[in-house]
């Protein structure tokens, strides 16, 4: 299979290593040129969960264009870049190609189904990674929990369980969805207990559980969360979301989310399809969301004072 990860950071580039290491074409399409020359001069290195290795032979550029089209793109931005980056797919993908966001927080979808066909949009959600960037042209996870993904328009096609075979056979754990509600919610509920948290608090998801005070505020966003998807009448496939997001936390105790790492480089973060969308989704619901305003008010703040 032929496949362009658009977005070759933390988690991008774990795809495109272990997806290139099987045996696919892959190519790594990021704006970032000292990451894309490193790939291009040494390969990738990516260590962590799956092992040390070092993947040659990854096709580089920093746009879409470079790669030219591909039977599958993976879209690994951060939300607020999907649409300038499927627009420079649209013109590339043929009938049957299939587009693969994967984006922290709601609407991921949505947002592609603005350049894309819905019935060629496969979501997908990454669960139980917390990868980083150490140096350009290498990549280290610490986990490998769990690959979700499942067709737009709903049920599980033979195109979904291709897509699902190719990501296993590269050492990936992976399971379909029918219901792409709940697959998107049961993520959704991990990355609001733990991302607005351990960037307020500057903590790892381990620390920030251990600690009963900062477990607390985390429970208390989480739960928030998962009162808004009950009344929107998502069917979670557990019924104590304490014990979920607790068991998600222990998996990975050394991970820090993404939003944690953008605070550390004094970078923007995805504070408004996370935590923002609790509190936004509260006010149109009448249901008050006082942990995550809270919180995003103190990153918010935080952020104004970034660098542009």
């Amino acid at each position: 299979m032929k496949i362009g990860i658009v977005g070759t950071g933390a988690m991008g580039a774990v795809y495109a290593g272990l997806l290139a290491d099987a045996g696919n074409e892959v190519w790594a399409i990021d704006r970032w040129q000292a990451h894309i020359d490193a790939i291009a001069a040494r390969g990738l290195r990516v260590t962590g969960a799956s092992g040390d290795r070092v993947v040659t032979g990854i096709g580089t550029g920093t746009a879409p264009s470079a790669a030219g089209p591909c039977d599958l793109w993976v879209v690994a931005t951060k939300a607020q870049d999907v649409d300038d980056v499927l627009a420079e797919i649209a013109p590339l993908a043929r009938d049957g190609d299939v587009v693969m966001p994967f984006q922290n927080g709601l609407g991921a979808g949505e947002r592609a189904a603005r350049r894309i066909d819905p019935a060629q949009i496969v979501i997908g959600i990454a669960e139980g990674f917390g990868s980083s960037i150490p140096e350009p042209g290498s990549v280290h996870h610490n986990g490998m929990r769990m690959i979700r993904i499942g067709d737009m328009v709903g049920g599980i096609s033979d195109r979904v369980r291709a897509i699902e075979a190719c990501w296993r056979d590269a050492g990936f754990n992976v399971t379909t969805f029918g219901d792409i509600d709940r697959m998107v919610w049961e993520k959704f509920v991990c990355n609001v207990a733990f991302s607005a948290p351990t960037a307020a608090f500057d903590m790892t998801i381990g620390e920030v559980h251990a600690n009963p005070e900062t477990w607390g505020v985390a429970v208390g966003c989480m739960l928030e969360a998962y009162g808004i998807g009950r009344e929107r009448g998502v069917e979670f496939s557990f019924d104590d979301p304490v014990d979920y997001v607790s068991t998600f936390a222990s998996t990975i105790p050394d991970a820090s989310p993404s939003m944690r790492l953008d605070h550390l480089a004094k970078r923007r973060s995805e504070i408004d399809v996370i935590n923002g969308q609790v509190v936004e989704l509260g006010a149109e619901m009448g249901i008050a969301t006082p942990y995550n305003e809270a919180l995003c008010a103190v990153l918010r703040s935080r952020e104004s004072r970034f660098p542009d």
